[in-house]
């Protein structure tokens, strides 16, 4: 018998719960607003003999337009400071808290760390598995420890950052599907706060040099740049920026010499996936309902109506196209699910 606790709904809409606004339906739905109801959602799966499908703010994600199975959407509250050491201010959050509330939080209170990470759309729990990144900061950057519910062996484990092997847009979560639910974070927010401005837009800052200035630049460059998802629903960046050798990366640096190439470690090149596609000509593309952003390359947008196959035809579209103009394979960043 289902717990009371978790309700169950039938053919349960999911067009308002993904930033791409596309049409899709679930079999059955649900809200896991406590971390005990996780168990209790994949026992009921496994009762019922169908598949399960958790999401946070549907935000990385192209959904299918129908799921024969439960959908539930990860919605556990709560955050708050732990401790205050020299090593900095421990803050836990519950991994259905927005991202962006979350920065909004920290800064409010003067504790720096995240204010670059400002207005990417999702959950806090989705942070860590994409290791989400802007502005010369990555969440990998402060966060300490992470519990997770592991549906494999069925208990909750706390996870330390050097056990997540993070790396650009990855961690091992994101690499064992269907195995891991994040539960909540622990960051570790640096006293004394240092910026990290050392990206486009951010050195030239006026006035006082806090936390707040800077989210604030943030906000006003990221609103300059991309489209807002609740006017003109997208997924944020589309695609990784492709990270190639050299020799990959010739064809697009000697026909433009000062194409934006940022040396790795290991020797390779990270190549700017939104420069590459504008390159190609496909700025402002439109395949039926959805298109390229005109506003940034980079943005795949639903201009209104679109499913699962129209994102997935003029993904396939801009990678060949990209692929034929500079020889560099593209991956999308959202799950197709």
């Amino acid at each position: 018998m289902t717990d009371p606790s978790l309700a169950l709904i039938p053919d349960f809409d999911l067009s308002a719960h993904n930033t791409l606004a596309l049409s899709a339906r679930s079999h059955l739905g649900t809200r896991i607003t406590e971390p005990a109801m996780v168990p209790q959602v994949i026992a009921e799966a496994a009762a019922l003999g169908l598949p399960l499908r958790i999401l946070g703010g549907g935000s990385n994600v192209v959904l299918a337009p129908s799921f024969d199975g439960i959908t539930a959407l990860i919605a556990i509250k709560g955050r708050r400071v732990v401790e205050t050491t020299e090593q900095g201010v421990l803050v836990e959050a519950a991994a259905g808290e927005t991202w962006h509330e979350l920065v909004t939080w920290t800064v409010g209170q003067g504790l720096g760390g995240i204010e670059n990470l400002a207005l990417i759309p999702g959950t806090v729990g989705a942070a860590p598995v994409q290791n989400i990144g802007a502005y010369g900061v990555e969440v990998a950057d402060v966060l300490e420890s992470l519990v997770a519910y592991d549906c494999f062996d069925k208990l909750e484990r706390t996870f330390r950052k050097d056990e997540c092997a993070f790396a650009y847009r990855d961690s091992m979560f994101k690499h064992e599907p269907g195995r891991y639910v994040v539960l909540s974070l622990r960051l570790r927010l640096p006293t004394p706060w240092v910026p990290k401005l050392n990206f486009a837009g951010l050195s030239d800052i006026d006035g006082e040099l806090t936390p707040q200035a800077v989210m604030d630049r943030v906000v006003a460059l990221r609103n300059s740049k991309l489209p807002d998802w609740r006017v003109t629903p997208n997924a944020g960046s589309f695609f990784q920026n492709p990270i190639v050798s050299p020799v990959d990366a010739q064809a697009a640096l000697t026909e433009f010499p000062t194409a934006p190439a940022f040396p790795q470690p290991d020797g390779q090149l990270k190549l700017s996936a939104g420069w590459l596609i504008e390159k190609s000509g496909l700025k402002g593309f439109r395949l039926g309902p959805v298109g390229m952003s005109e506003r940034h390359a980079l943005v795949l947008v639903n201009h209104g109506g679109a499913v699962q196959a129209d994102v997935a035809a003029l993904a396939e579209h801009v990678k060949r196209t990209v692929r034929e103009r500079f020889g560099v394979q593209l991956h999308e960043e959202p799950v197709f699910c």
